[in-house]
């Protein structure tokens, strides 16, 4: 008799594991591309983009970036009192999700507790992954979580991306 209520308290436990851990992986990956980018000198190349994304997917171990997730990272800089996408990379993507802020070359939707000053720029990196749940998928159906991490650049605006060597199966970049 105690032995289903057994097995589902176990598997609820090993769910609730599991959840948890995305969660802290999601958030690490953002917070670590972002920091990353903000970190390199005045330019950032597209080889060096593409070795971020490499780079994510093992931050995002065990979870499949490439199946069940993508990465954004997108340059944001004000200028005439406007925030605006400068560049924007989307890569390792098995799901197709755009970016809260908008697309390359738009007005940025900044978060509202953030604020930007003319000349500033900052990187912004997303991080959504499908998830689907082991126990009682039926009951929790999958969810879309997102993570996002800012960073304001060290060295210079970042505001574009200098040409690079694209490896087969690159973000794509605008």
């Amino acid at each position: 008799f105690l032995m289903p209520v057994l097995t589902l308290i176990f598997l609820s436990g090993v769910e609730v594991a599991r959840y948890s851990l995305l969660q802290q992986k999601m958030s690490r990956t953002a917070v670590s591309l972002s920091d990353l980018i903000a970190q390199t000198d005045s330019t950032i190349s597209l080889t060096q983009v593409a070795n971020l994304y490499q780079a994510a997917d093992y931050v995002m171990r065990p979870f499949d970036l490439n199946g069940t997730g993508v990465v954004i990272l997108s340059s944001v800089a004000q200028t005439g009192g406007v925030p605006t996408v400068s560049w924007q990379c989307v890569g390792n993507g098995g799901i197709s999700a755009s970016s809260e802020l908008g697309s390359s070359g738009a007005t940025a939707t900044l978060p509202p507790d953030f604020t930007m000053r003319d000349g500033e720029s900052a990187i912004f990196a997303e991080v959504v992954y499908d998830y689907a749940p082991f126990v009682a998928p039926y009951l929790i159906g999958d969810l879309t979580i997102r993570h996002r991490a800012i960073f304001r650049p060290r060295f210079g605006a970042l505001s574009s991306l200098a040409p690079g060597t694209v490896p087969p199966g690159a973000p794509t970049c605008t």
